[in-house]
């Protein structure tokens, strides 16, 4: 059986993505707080962006996930959507 997913929901889609690119985000921190302790005048500011990557990835990645969503919506009407072939089981 085939299955067509012709529109994505932008809010809860984009939250979604948001609230994976914080946990991925949190991946940076452990490179942050190590150059904040032991580094330079330098590393202590690529520390800090580092720290701070969790909100960063957070923020854009909603926006660039919404932006996303409204195209695949405005393409998917015109050319159709993903297409899936599902199967049942018991």
């Amino acid at each position: 059986m085939k299955k067509q997913l012709t529109k994505i929901s932008i809010q809860q889609s984009s939250k979604i993505a948001a609230v994976l690119y914080v946990i991925m985000g949190f991946i940076y921190t452990l490179f942050g707080i190590p150059m904040l302790i032991f580094g330079g005048e330098g590393m202590k500011v690529m520390g800090i962006i580092y720290l701070l990557m969790p909100v960063i990835m957070g923020v854009f990645g909603y926006i660039f996930f919404a932006i996303f969503c409204a195209i695949y919506n405005a393409l998917a009407k015109k050319l159709g959507g993903f297409e899936v072939e599902v199967t049942d089981i018991e």
